[in-house]
């Protein structure tokens, strides 16, 4: 580079010469151009005008004469100055391709140096995950054990060095492979060919061993008494170098590092064993116990040689595994460190819980200015949904509130998720509360705690997420008195006396209530406790009174004492609501994203019916402010959702999902995996829920929640299901319904909750026998179906019932024979079972012999259908055979027992069709008379 830059140098030398020379001469001729001035500056203005008036030609021959530079020297001067800027260029040129050069190597060794500082940090942490499956294993020596069991190696080294033959720690044979140690199984030597020496060698043999054998009681003993003191610091040396892992735990079930190949440790040269201890003699520097560690493994990895190649396989997917588990604990790590310092609050997520008609929608429907509850089927919620309410709102609201008003509110809005009051949707309730930061639990003053709110309240305090109760229907009190512009204390304050006496005597025996159920509550205007002590916000929905109370009570509520929680994360935090077919969108998600921003186009992770699976967010959808999730709006389209908020996710294979499941998002695709692997701990337990039977009805429902709550249902009612879908009814699902036309006719039914059926669909099931039930509501849908049972039952009963035979044993009363012949008329005593007009009789011990059927009962002189257990009755028996009819006294005698003539076709027909007629005694029975007619 010097030689280089010098070359252009010497060549310049000459130019540089003729620029010098130029430069001399223009300065002469400046020189004669200034003696020239000062005369005419000397002359009288007459001869400047005369000078100024000179022709050019003039000009030009007087600038000859002056001696100014000529054409050739100002060609010389040009090219100088032109190989010179090029010179320059070239200079800079070079200037900045050794800047960029610097500044790459700056940049490849800070690369490298991050690379090994992650190479580092994930060393550490499979070292840590490989301690604590040591750990767990119980194979984790401490450094007193790790000496104590190098002095025994040494110890049996040099009874080896002294001629003394030690059996190693596992025996193997030429060829290498393990051979099982066997304990007292030794072939035993004829003593007397034994020579003394062999005889000696064997007793020192066996000396050694067992001085093995206790050393190594010794080591067992030593790991079972370690201090615990020791323990716990290895626990804090590692999580000082690794971080704690609470934020992202595996189930132990499913832990990646269950199956990962453990090298056993034998007997190690005296290098070795010096080496180490060396090395554990200096344990304050980490950087010589990583080296140990890392020549452990190295041993290890050396030692087990007859699985080289699927170890390092294995590791290689291990490690990969791993640092994606490491990548996702450091970011939550990250993001938790970054909630501690932010100042920004997400909107509290609020659930409306309580009894079926409490008013919950209702309040909501003041909220919003909407009327969802009277658009419901029934009036009634079915199905959870969810409210973005905007600071505007709140503000609006509770403008009546004169303290709430100089109060600094810094929430966003508030997030209202409204859930079913039906004992069916328990399942959404809890969903529900899962979800929310704080709960509204909303009681109707006339009737106090009901089912469904007292369950509302245990799941509050079993998650102990804090409440307030709305105490609603005040308006119902006697000459009540509206004024919603004013808050409710001094409503109260204004109505006339028997209405707030009235007011005062349900408010105590609702607190009397909470009370049982372990709660202290009080009026929210006078309670001076309001972590401890329950507020109780008297509310109308119909006349608005009380409405701004109850929203002021909660901001300011979540914003001080929910602080932390509320503060905002990029962390992702999110549940799937519901699982439902859209009209012209497809299957979508309702999520109620808690924390964190989703994107268009991220990785997601879900818990689907087969299994954890993977998708990518198409598009994000939210309804506009101040609407329901439920209720059909104009969606605007997102690019990012921010949290707290309810939002509907478009993608594919999103009909999987199971409801209910959180939401994962996966930054970088060896993630997927990992989170998978979450994923399955949560399908476990929700697959447990649904369990299809073989024979059972097929159940259609809109959403997925809806489907749970319709199941659970089915299933308190004892109903089998035997398959269950989402959606319209289409023709694939009366063809999976019509299989049950094979098996039992009467589960050949479809039960179509809140969804429409497709005209193909309901042809088909006509055509084929499938009977659909639609319902948009539950306990209708149930009543159907209850009703086509029994008709169904009913039918099927009068066509079985002169094969069905009850079971029955009588025997004659003394001196009750009233006709010995064709009919015979005897009265009996019913000892076990009962008898039935119809029932065909015989005698067992007089060879079976068919006597009649039954044609008759009476009792007092009253005709009965049945006679039971214990009742003395009148029977008429006709003789329908085509022998001869038997009389008593030549073919039975009055003190034979006489029974029900069973078969198998009629024991089937009594467990098909007649069942709810049957007892356990009759079962008993039956099973007697099966052994008595020789049935199978």
């Amino acid at each position: 580079a010097a030689a280089a830059a010098a070359a252009p140098a010497e060549g310049a030398a000459a130019p540089a010469e003729a620029v010098a020379a130029a430069e001399s001469a223009t300065a002469d001729a400046e020189g004669a151009d200034d003696g020239e001035d000062g005369e005419a500056a000397s002359s009288s203005s007459k001869k400047k005008k005369k000078k100024d008036k000179k022709k050019p030609e003039e000009k030009k021959k007087e600038v000859k004469r002056k001696g100014g530079p000529g054409k050739g020297a100002l060609a010389m001067m040009k090219a100088a100055l032109e190989e010179k800027r090029i010179l320059d260029e070239e200079a800079e040129a070079e200037q900045k391709r050794l800047e960029a050069e610097e500044e790459a190597r700056i940049n490849a060794a800070e690369e490298k140096q991050r690379i090994e500082k992650e190479k580092k940090e994930a060393k550490k942490l499979k070292e840590k995950l490989r301690r604590e499956r040591q750990r767990q294993e119980g194979t984790l020596l401490t450094k007193a054990e790790k000496e104590k069991k190098k002095r025994n190696e040494l110890h049996l080294e040099a009874l080896r060095a002294a001629g003394i033959a030690v059996p190693s720690a596992q025996a193997r044979d030429e060829e290498g492979k393990k051979v099982k140690v066997r304990y007292g199984s030794r072939a035993r030597t004829n003593k007397q060919k034994q020579s003394p020496t062999e005889a000696g060698a064997e007793d020192a043999a066996a000396a050694a061993e067992a001085k093995k054998e206790e050393a190594n009681v010794n080591v067992e003993a030593d790991v079972a008494g370690a201090d615990a003191e020791e323990d716990t610091a290895w626990d804090a040396e590692l999580d000082d170098e690794c971080g704690s892992i609470e934020q992202f735990t595996l189930p132990a079930a499913v832990k990646p590092l269950a199956g990962r190949p453990v090298a056993v440790e034998t007997q190690k040269s005296k290098d070795s064993a010096t080496a180490e201890e060396a090395a554990s003699g200096s344990d304050e520097d980490d950087d010589e116990e990583e080296e140990e560690e890392d020549s452990e493994d190295e041993d290890d990895s050396s030692e087990d040689s007859s699985s080289s190649e699927e170890s390092s396989s294995a590791d290689e997917s291990l490690t990969a595994r791993e640092r994606a588990e490491f990548r996702i604990h450091k970011r939550n790590q990250k993001f938790k460190e970054e909630q501690e310092k932010c100042l920004e609050f997400r909107a509290p997520v609020v659930c409306v819980l309580g009894h079926v008609d409490t008013g919950k929608t209702k309040i909501l429907d003041k909220l919003r200015h909407t009327n969802v509850q009277d658009g419901e089927a029934g009036g009634i919620t079915q199905q959870i949904g969810a409210t973005n309410v905007t600071l505007e709102a709140i503000v609006e609201q509770t403008k009546m509130c004169k303290e709430f008003v100089k109060f600094d509110l810094k929430l966003p809005g508030l997030l209202i998720i409204d859930t079913p009051g039906h004992e069916s949707f328990s399942n959404l309730r809890s969903r529900g509360s899962s979800l929310c930061d704080i709960a509204v639990v909303v009681v109707d003053i006339m009737h106090g705690l009901e089912p469904q709110t007292i369950e509302s309240l245990n799941l509050l305090k079993n998650r102990k997420t804090p409440f307030v109760v709305a105490l609603n229907k005040i308006d119902r009190l006697f000459e009540w008195r509206r004024n919603p512009q004013s808050s409710v204390k001094n409503t109260i304050a204004k109505q006339k006396l028997n209405t707030r006496l009235e007011f005062e005597e349900r408010a105590k025996e609702v607190i009397v209530q909470f009370a049982e159920q372990g709660f202290n509550a009080a009026l929210s205007f006078e309670n001076k406790d309001l972590r401890n002590v329950v507020s109780l916000v008297p509310t109308s929905a119909i006349s608005g009174d009380g409405m701004g109370d109850l929203i002021a009570l909660l901001c300011e509520l979540a914003q001080k004492n929910l602080s932390k929680q509320l503060a905002f994360t990029q962390r992702i935090h999110a549940q799937v609501l519901e699982v439902k077919l859209v009209h012209g969108v497809g299957m979508c998600l309702d999520v109620i994203l808690v924390q964190g921003t989703l994107h268009e186009g991220q990785t997601i992770v879900l818990c689907g019916m087969d299994g954890a699976f993977s998708t990518s967010i198409r598009a994000l959808h939210m309804p506009p402010p101040m609407k329901e999730f439920r209720v059909k709006n104009a969606y605007q389209q997102q690019k990012e959702v921010k949290a707290a908020q309810g939002v509907r996710i478009i993608g594919k294979d999103l009909e999987k999902s199971l409801a209910g499941t959180p939401l994962f998002v996966a930054y970088q695709p060896d993630e997927v995996d990992v989170l998978k692997t979450v994923q399955e701990a949560t399908l476990k337990a929700a697959l447990r829920s649904i369990k299809t039977e073989e024979r059972g009805v097929y159940v259609q429902a809109s959403t997925m929640g809806a489907l749970e709550a319709l199941l659970e249902f089915l299933k308190t009612s004892k109903i089998p299901y035997s398959g269950v879908s989402i959606g319209p009814v289409h023709k694939k699902d009366i063809m999976r319904c019509g299989v049950m036309l094979e098996h039992d006719s009467q589960y050949a039914v479809v039960l179509a909750f809140d969804v429409k059926v497709e005209r193909e669909a309901q042809e088909m099931a006509d055509s084929i026998g499938v009977k659909i039930f639609t319902a948009d509501i539950i306990y209708h849908l149930f009543d159907a179906f209850t009703a086509y049972r029994e008709a169904y039952a009913k039918k099927k009963q009068d066509e079985f019932k002169h094969v069905a035979v009850f079971p029955c044993q009588l025997s004659v009363s003394p001196d009750c024979v009233f006709n010995k012949r064709d009919p015979i008329i005897v009265g009996v005593i019913v000892e076990e079972g009962t008898v039935h007009v119809g029932t065909p009789l015989c005698v067992p011990t007089k060879e079976f012999v068919y006597i009649g059927n039954v044609s008759s009962i009476e009792f007092n002189h009253k005709h009965l259908e049945v006679g039971k257990k214990g009742q003395e009755v009148c029977l008429k028996i006709d003789h329908t055979g085509g022998d001869a009819p038997k009389m008593v006294g030549r073919h039975f005698e009055a003190t034979d027992k006489i029974v029900s003539r069973i078969s198998r076709e009629s024991i089937d027909a009594c467990k098909n069709y007649f069942r709810d007629q049957m007892t356990r005694a009759d079962w008993v029975l039956v099973k007697d008379l099966k052994k008595t007619f020789g049935i199978f």
